[in-house]
């Protein structure tokens, strides 16, 4: 199941780096995360779903870009968001 709006609203607010802000880096990052955790418990109960299996391949990909682009920008603000999501790396 997909996110719903309320909680959709809590992780803009809980990453988001001034009021109002809804595509910053770190709120593309929460979100996709929050994605991706979602897919993977879904392909834990689906192991032959390959679409699924792909799309999270593809959000994976997307998350990665702005990881090394907010790394390339702002080190210390990367560092903070992979210790606030504990992402590896």
């Amino acid at each position: 199941m997909s996110m719903n709006t309320e909680q959709r609203a809590a992780l803009i607010k809980d990453y988001a780096t001034k009021p109002g802000d809804t595509g910053s880096p770190e709120v593309q990052v929460a979100l996709l995360s929050a994605r991706i955790s979602e897919l993977t418990e879904h392909l834990k109960a689906h192991p032959k779903d390959f679409h699924s299996r792909r799309g999270l391949l593809v959000l994976v990909g997307q998350r990665r870009g702005l990881l090394d682009y907010l790394k390339k920008k702002n080190q210390s603000r990367y560092e903070g968001l992979i210790g606030r999501l504990a992402l590896r790396r």
